[in-house]
């Protein structure tokens, strides 16, 4: 069989095997999910793993975010700095307007304990005093959030302070953040911090210890609840992002300006799980019908059931060539929903090393 033979029968396999598969997927008929509204001025939900967007409203307009501002803040001071840094408390981080962990001047404490007085209490003061010790100073530290946003691809967003009081030119859109916190909740730091509900950390002025509370109540009131961050100031109104994770999935939601916030983030929530479920499309190993090749990864992403008969599949080869063709990789299986390519993942001979490696 010459290779152009090869490739067309392998491409019509693996599509054909691939809609057998989904076929399965949607029993009993497919539908469409209902619709979902907020009280938001903007609002988002985001499936964590794919970066799929479930929902979205006002999803790209620029608005005041107060304290979610920290999410950034949070995650450029755990990738530049030490957690078992000491940082010392300067003056503009003392007394600083608004929450607070309540930091005295010269105060030291570990970068690790000054973020979970961050994102659990929403300390501007800790704020500051982070910024002024990985930045080198307050503006340093935001050209580094701003750094980090364009690299994100955060188009609708940009940082003037690192803590979120109300100041011209600082904002975010309901998706930038749900982008930010997709990729700050892969970091699992970022993550043990905002799933925490109570923190005691070492006061270095009693002999009792500070104990803070998280002020993120969904942790409490919403089953698999594990995040991410409040907010609040008298022109941004109420902001929340929150995460939650259940059999195997995990969201993050946001609303921007939302008066019944925790009720919207609950609701959000459970029709995102409800209604766009993971899905799996391939099994690490799993053959593929009609040719020697197997999958090289698993692959799971959320689809409405209504969007099973959407998906295609391509297979393409790789050239007969290099080190990876010699360990038994021989191509990918691209995965498509209504012409979009949503992902992809190698595909290797049976006996291939890569393969119990992990590709």
């Amino acid at each position: 069989m010459t290779t152009g033979l090869y490739r067309f029968r392998a491409r019509l396999i693996a599509a054909l095997a691939l809609l057998a598969l989904l076929a399965n997927l949607a029993p009993g008929g497919a539908f469409a999910a209902p619709s979902i509204s907020t009280q938001a001025k903007g609002a988002a939900l985001m499936d964590v793993a794919s970066g799929r967007l479930l929902y979205s409203s006002n999803g790209d307009t620029p608005m005041r975010i107060a304290s979610l501002t920290k999410i950034m803040t949070a995650i450029v001071a755990i990738e530049h700095g030490k957690l078992d840094g000491m940082v010392k408390t300067g003056k503009r981080a003392v007394g600083k307007e608004g929450s607070s962990i309540y930091l005295q001047l010269g105060e030291e404490m570990s970068l690790s304990n000054m973020l979970y007085g961050l994102m659990l209490r929403s300390g501007n003061d800790a704020a500051t005093a982070i910024a002024e010790h990985v930045g080198g100073s307050e503006e340093g530290f935001v050209h580094l959030m701003n750094e980090k946003a364009a690299m994100l691809g955060l188009t609708h967003t940009q940082f003037r302070n690192p803590h979120g009081l109300d100041e011209e030119g600082h904002f975010s859109s309901p998706n930038d953040l749900a982008r930010l916190a997709a990729y700050a909740l892969k970091n699992k730091d970022f993550a043990a911090i905002v799933s925490t509900r109570v923190k005691d950390v070492p006061n270095p002025h009693e002999k009792w210890s500070y104990r803070w509370q998280n002020k993120n109540k969904m942790l409490a009131m919403y089953e698999g609840a594990d995040g991410v961050k409040t907010g609040y100031t008298k022109k941004a109104l109420r902001c929340l992002v929150s995460s939650a994770t259940r059999n195997g999935q995990k969201l993050v939601a946001v609303t921007i300006n939302d008066g019944d916030d925790w009720r919207d983030h609950q609701q959000l929530l459970d029709w995102g799980f409800g209604h766009f479920p993971l899905r799996t499309l391939a099994e690490k190993g799993q053959p593929i019908q009609g040719i020697t090749q197997v999958a090289g990864q698993p692959f799971r992403y959320p689809l409405e059931e209504s969007e099973a008969a959407g998906i295609q599949s391509k297979l393409e080869l790789i050239p007969a060539i290099g080190e990876r063709f010699e360990l038994g990789e021989r191509g990918k299986l691209l995965f498509y929903l209504n012409g979009s390519l949503i992902g992809s993942i190698p595909v290797y001979e049976p006996d291939s090393p890569l393969l119990t490696a992990g590709g």
